[in-house]
């Protein structure tokens, strides 16, 4: 078998400002674990995390290195609860599951910050809101909608005015958006490092450059080929999102791979960057096509959202989010933007996380649409309970069949049709 190089990462930001890389060397000799987890995204790593924490040991394999795909290059959004609003959560899932479903999404802000704050994990953290805005009527409607529910139950969150929103953003592109207090940011490839990091520590073994090539069960076990070693796993867990392949039937015909860019200016004046968002909350746009944007620690500007579905190198491949940063604020106009990258994440047709159990002692979880950062890591002390206490062990996200997408070998023209219609209706203000 041909040993497998790793890829070097996106040419992004954070590629060039993590804190190191913990040493993840490829799984060389057969062996035998408790847990086999395929892929070291903010999902595997806080799984084996959690699952170390309890004295079961997993060992995580990785195609490239922890945080290679989009957890480690995503907008570092620290985003709480589901696409779906709450009341719709009930409504689709019923009172009792639906209920768990709202609290533990929306919780996942705060369980993220308290596990950087327990392993003490450097990746700029930050809790300073998030804010979901509107632009033009119906999304203004939609979003006071979300506000009310979110209030209703009791939730941190507070609508805020064309004024208001004028005061924090710096533009007066916005009629109003809700502030979510649980809200946040960080590094995404520096967190992806810590947890690795803190994992390892913890007692998991995490291999990067090695593949998962092949699944399937051997007697009582799972068998998984990697390029240079073959692994038996009493339980196995599917952790690849937007780079799930053909490992398990149909599996990859239930998401749509799209790529999120971003592009980063350099550091900004500390005039210019108190100007834009002197609160220091995060902002995604509440339209046909999500715009999100964050100013970091160092007064840089990183905005991103849909881009071209290929991969991308610099900003200029993505000059539609410099144009639009110089009509919100006519300032940034001159200058310097230094990196634009992009990588893959998953969306599934309904818009939920999907939790799967095809086979015994298999579990997958995949599909975050857009919410990785906080969803992910907290779905690892869910998936963790799981893979302990096997199917009488409920969690809080249903636990549902593999459904294909219909036409799903369509799906690249779907998407670019959709990101191009979405950006004339956005233009319209339709």
């Amino acid at each position: 078998m041909n040993a497998h190089s790793r890829l070097p990462l996106p040419p992004s930001l954070y590629a060039d400002t993590a804190v190191a890389p913990v040493s993840t060397p490829p799984l060389e000799a057969d062996t035998s674990v408790p847990v086999a987890i395929v892929g070291g995204g903010f999902t595997g790593l806080s799984t084996a995390l959690h699952l170390a924490e309890q004295g079961v040991q997993a060992t995580v394999l990785e195609a490239q290195e922890p945080g290679w795909g989009a957890s480690g290059n995503n907008g570092g959004q620290v985003n709480p609860g589901l696409k779906h609003d709450p009341d719709q959560i009930e409504s689709d899932f019923g009172a009792e599951l639906g209920r768990r479903m709202i609290d533990f999404s929306y919780g996942t802000t705060n369980f993220t910050l308290d596990l950087i704050r327990r392993y003490q994990i450097p990746c700029e953290a930050r809790q300073n809101g998030t804010l979901r805005a509107a632009y033009n009527a119906a999304s203004a409607a939609a979003i006071e909608a979300t506000a009310k529910q979110c209030i209703r139950r009791g939730m941190p969150v507070t609508l805020l005015d064309a004024t208001k929103m004028r005061e924090i953003t710096g533009t007066d592109r916005y009629l109003c958006a809700m502030l979510d207090a649980r809200g946040g940011d960080l590094h995404p490839l520096s967190y992806a490092r810590g947890l690795a990091r803190a994992a390892i520590a913890a007692g998991a073994a995490v291999h990067g450059e090695t593949p998962a090539l092949s699944l399937r069960r051997d007697g009582a076990c799972w068998r998984i080929e990697t390029p240079r070693a073959v692994v038996h796993a009493e339980k196995v867990l599917l952790a690849t999102n937007g780079f799930t392949d053909n490992l398990w039937p149909a599996l990859r015909r239930t998401i749509v791979p799209v790529f999120s860019s971003i592009a980063t200016t350099a550091p900004l004046s500390d005039d210019v960057a108190r100007a834009i968002m002197p609160t220091r909350s995060v902002l995604y746009e509440s339209g046909h096509i999500t715009v999100y944007y964050r100013i970091d620690q160092h007064n840089r500007l990183l905005m991103g959202g849909r881009g071209p579905m290929r991969w991308i190198r610099k900003p200029s491949d993505v000059s539609y989010f410099i144009r639009y940063a110089e009509r919100l604020w006519p300032q940034l106009k001159g200058v310097t933007w230094t990196h634009g990258w992009n990588s893959r994440l998953a969306i599934t047709a309904d818009h939920y996380p999907h939790v799967h159990e095809p086979a015994e002692n298999l579990l997958v979880s995949l599909g975050c649409n857009g919410r990785g950062v906080a969803l992910s890591t907290a779905m690892g002390a869910q998936l963790a309970r799981r893979l302990i206490g096997g199917a009488n062990a409920e969690i809080d996200m249903p636990v549902t069949g593999i459904k294909p997408i219909a036409m799903h070998a369509f799906w690249p023209l779907g998407v670019t049709a959709a990101v191009l219609a979405g950006r004339v209706r956005d233009r319209l203000g339709m």
